[in-house]
């Protein structure tokens, strides 16, 4: 970014970066649209990433000094401030000479409130950095030979690929000085001995990461400058290079920096291994890092309460509560919006302020029509709910045209309603799939046993076709022996049992026989790619299941108490029970409808902005397109069970569902 001015006017250009429109930059430079466009027109019909625009920013105070932070520039630590009576934004920034921007960017929830009286906030303060500037070395080569008496040079060799940049910064010399000591070496060769300083520097003397190399200082560069130059934040090159904020920035000092000819400049971080969860699938997303759309957002929650059931002289007595304890959808429906509102609340602290409105669909397509026909939906950013298949459709439909999202949250049904649905929850197929992915990818060297009865032959071919060399073991009446099992289980194997059936007695004889053959200490663990309601039956006990560390794949997984023991404090306080499923649910969906919202200019444009998925408490999403229109949530969890009667996640990495994406 390159400052310019005329006429007392400061512009800037800017590089459009991924995922940036010119709303959110309007946004980040607090100037309006039509500012932007006034003076780069073609980007009425769209910027491209990677382009250039002339942002206009806004006049300084005559006689106020520059405030600290800037793009670039990262806070080195924040003061705690308490918010005293009658003091604003613009005070604060006077006080600490810091911007008002650069305060709500750290304190999110000023975007969409004023300050508070005994609030405390967080101020950044920022390291004077622009201000080091190259100093020069004059010193005559006689000089610098004289600086370096023998005990401050030894002998160095020179190696294959070596370079006088690499060698000087290896020693905390500078061309020059490397030179100076060496008068009569013009071109290095491998094998050569030079003369060199003491001070060894760890780094490396070749540069084996492309993504890096050496650069000279210039005479009169600053650190400023050269973090421009080389598009990283000041701080970065100071990490970089620890010498600099040592003793400061020297003329024809050898730094290492970013290889603009490798990296896109641009974008450029610092490499890091990633791990296999990386590899298979892509980014984990924490949009709270990218908010740039601070405009107030409109929920609407479509919820089947059907409250018209409910006689109103009964709230707040017996009947009333018995009526709601009977009623499960209407249960359900209030535990999911008592997890949507705290949401709202946390997304507020965020600096995202949400206009909501909840309309009872009393579980009926027509009176979701007329919520639509009666109600003005033209600013809604998206629909949350209904939840049934009927209800959905008809919202779908109906808001279809007008482009407004439609997000149902529980169920797995295919459904009817254009590209503005988002079914939230996967499919039974979806996460068979993923657990068949994740047995091929680890089950090599395993034996394999599939146990399965005569209505589960499909999944058995798959595989089957997997796993040619795999045993089976087929259900008799109903029924797995205990011998059967035994003649196909290897004593000095890591055995894998598949079981696949939906029949209570196949899958609870199967259980008991593979724990009575734990005594032989055989090595046994259980697998199956849909954990059906029949092993909700009391035949089938966790206490059996976890002995055979049993693994299934899940929409959702069981919160963490340490991750998540904030949101279920502020649950419990706020409601006085802890947070069921559909409660956790109702947060994590409409936090990351909320987050969606923010980080891009709408729902829609997220999808292209960020690549990935987003997790929370007990939910991850991964929307992707269906082939009859609309978008369904991918995102599966593989989770076992442990003797302890613990759940985790077996391993997140270990499924490809994302993989396609990743292609």
């Amino acid at each position: 970014m390159i400052s310019v001015s005329a006429s007392s006017q400061e512009f800037k250009y800017h590089t459009v970066k991924k995922g940036e429109t010119v709303y959110s930059i309007s946004k980040d430079y607090n100037v309006s649209e039509e500012d932007i466009y006034k003076y780069n027109p073609d980007s009425k019909d769209g910027i491209e990433e990677s382009s250039k625009l002339v942002i206009p920013l806004g006049k300084r105070d005559k006689g106020m000094p520059a405030k600290t932070g800037s793009v670039g520039l990262d806070p080195v630590e924040f003061k705690q401030h308490t918010v005293k009576k009658k003091e604003n934004l613009f005070r604060l920034s006077q006080q600490y000479n810091v911007e008002q921007e650069e305060i709500k960017r750290y304190n999110k929830q000023l975007y969409s409130r004023e300050l508070q009286k005994g609030e405390t906030i967080r101020i950044p303060v920022y390291r004077e950095l622009k201000g080091i500037v190259a100093k020069p070395n004059n010193a005559s080569e006689e000089e610098i030979r004289q600086k370096f008496n023998e005990n401050e040079v030894r002998e160095h060799v020179v190696l294959p690929k070596e370079t006088k940049f690499g060698i000087a910064r290896k020693y905390g010399l500078t061309v020059k000085e490397l030179e100076a000591l060496n008068p009569t070496v013009d071109v290095l060769q491998p094998g050569i001995m030079l003369r060199v300083g003491t001070n060894v520097s760890p780094d490396p003397v070749v540069l084996l990461d492309k993504n890096f190399k050496f650069y000279e200082v210039k005479p009169q560069e600053t650190l400023f400058g050269l973090a421009q130059r080389f598009h990283v934040t000041q701080d970065s090159i100071l990490a970089l290079n620890p010498i600099v904020e040592q003793e400061g920035l020297e003329w024809g000092m050898i730094l290492k920096v970013p290889n603009p000819e490798e990296q896109d400049p641009e974008n450029w971080v610092e490499p890091t291994l990633s791990n296999e969860a990386e590899e298979l699938q892509g980014e984990k997303l924490n949009l709270k890092d990218s908010l740039s759309n601070f405009s107030p957002k409109s929920l609407a929650f479509m919820l089947p309460y059907s409250l018209d059931k409910i006689q109103v002289d009964s709230i707040g007595n017996a009947a009333y509560d018995a009526a709601v304890l009977d009623d499960r959808v209407l249960r359900i429906s209030l535990d999911f919006y008592s997890g949507a509102k705290l949401a709202i609340n946390d997304a507020k602290d965020l600096g995202i302020s949400t206009q909501v409105k909840v309309y009872d669909t009393k579980r009926n397509a027509s009176e979701v029509a007329n919520i639509i026909n009666t109600n003005n939906f033209d600013n809604v950013d998206a629909v949350i709910g209904p939840f049934l298949q009927s209800t959905t459709e008809a919202a779908a439909e109906r808001l279809r045209n007008r482009n407004i999202p439609v997000f149902t949250p529980l169920s797995d049904k295919e459904m009817r309603g254009g590209n503005n649905l988002f079914i939230a929850r996967p499919t039974q197929e979806t996460m068979s799939s993923t657990m068949l992915d994740y047995l091929q990818k680890f089950g090599e060297g395993k034996n394999i046993i599939i146990v399965s009865d005569a209505k589960s032959y499909e999944i058995k071919n798959k595989l089957k076709q997997i796993f040619p060399a795999s045993r089976s073991v087929n259900a008799v009446d109903g029924y797995v022996s205990e011998e059967s099992l035994r003649n196909t289980l290897l004593p000095a194997a890591q055995n894998w049992v598949i079981i696949e059936s939906s029949s209570v007695g196949v899958i609870s004889s199967t259980v008991s026989a593979l724990n009575r053959l734990l005594r032989d200490e055989l090595d046994i663990t259980l697998f199956t790619t849909n954990k059906n309601d029949s092993y909700d039956n009391e035949s089938i006990t966790n206490e059996d299941l976890g002995k055979l560390f049993f693994h299934y794949p899940s929409v959702d997984k069981e919160y963490s108490l340490e991750a998540s023991e904030d949101f279920i404090t502020r649950y419990e306080e706020e409601f006085g029970v802890t947070p069921n499923q559909y409660a956790v649910r109702g947060y994590d969906l409409t936090m990351d409808v909320l987050l969606r919202l923010a980080a891009s200019e709408d729902i829609y444009a997220s999808f292209s902005d960020y690549k990935g998925f987003t997790e929370y408490n007990e939910n991850k999403f991964l929307y992707e397109p269906q082939p009859g229109g609309g978008f369904r949530n991918k995102a599966v969890y593989i989770l076992q069970i442990n003797p302890d009667l613990t759940l985790q996640i077996a391993d997140d990495s270990q499924s490809n569902i994302f993989r396609e994406f990743k292609d």
